[in-house]
């Protein structure tokens, strides 16, 4: 079976990286890790967590083979550089893979297609009366995307590598969170998946009720106040409890 050596490693690691004029701290922070994590693989004294080993060879110009071999390839080998490195791949992302939140039975798939029903309705009611509004649909429109991530295809774990460094970045395909003086880890993220679940859920169902009843209450000055009020408290209402979720539970599970 073949063997990373750590050294070796290490040392392809800062040749590639200087060949890059990338500075330890540069790298890291492309890889939205801390630069002492990059030192540690550097000296050999660790070696990167897989899920990091496709972006790491990206950014140091080498497919993940050469990366994993520690050399350049200069000879052709029996199977095609390309297929080589698909297999790689394929094996990094699927080996023990990361689970996504629809592959994991839970009552939030449930809820979030109640409150899609429930905002659909909204809106035609709002329509009916002739009152639909911009702020309206754009806070429905934002609680059914969040809520398509959040119920759907969140990550039930982020990488082990989130537990070994303070990272307060998460990114996820086209989804990106970063929240400053919070680190995003195994302990909290659950937390924040909730969060974020339950703000989108409200927020779908919610918003088109809320615009409803201020339509027939309301009128003139104090129902466009009232219009961008909710609009700012919906929005408040989605980063601000995730940030203290992360916090609140920052170190559990650590």
């Amino acid at each position: 079976m073949y063997q990373l050596d750590k050294e070796r490693f290490g040392r392809f690691v800062a040749a590639l990286r200087r060949e890059k004029g990338l500075t330890q701290k540069q790298l890291a922070q492309s890889l939205c890790i801390s630069d002492k994590a990059v030192s540690k693989w550097e000296t050999g004294a660790s070696i990167p967590d897989t899920a990091l080993l496709i972006p790491l060879a990206e950014q140091l110009g080498v497919t993940v083979t050469e990366l994993l071999l520690c050399r350049r390839q200069e000879r052709p080998d029996p199977m095609d550089a390309g297929q080589v490195e698909a297999v790689v791949q394929a094996a990094i992302r699927y080996a023990d893979g990361p689970k996504r939140a629809y592959q994991v039975k839970d009552r939030w798939r449930v809820l979030y297609a109640l409150s899609l029903l429930a905002g659909g309705a909204g809106i035609w009611a709002n329509a009916r009366f002739g009152w639909l509004s911009v702020q309206m649909l754009t806070l429905t429109l934002l609680g059914a995307i969040f809520g398509a991530y959040f119920c759907l295809f969140a990550l039930v774990r982020l990488p082990a590598y989130y537990d070994e460094n303070r990272i307060s970045a998460v990114s996820d395909g086209i989804f990106r969170l970063n929240m400053v003086g919070v680190a995003f880890h195994n302990g909290n993220w659950p937390y924040v998946v909730r969060a974020g679940r339950a703000w989108s859920c409200a927020a779908a169902a919610l918003t088109p009720l809320a615009f409803l009843w201020m339509n027939a209450a309301l009128v003139g000055a104090a129902r466009t106040a009232a219009d961008y009020g909710v609009l700012a408290a919906a929005l408040g209402g989605l980063f601000v409890p995730m940030y203290v979720a992360a916090r609140r539970h920052d170190g559990a599970g650590r």
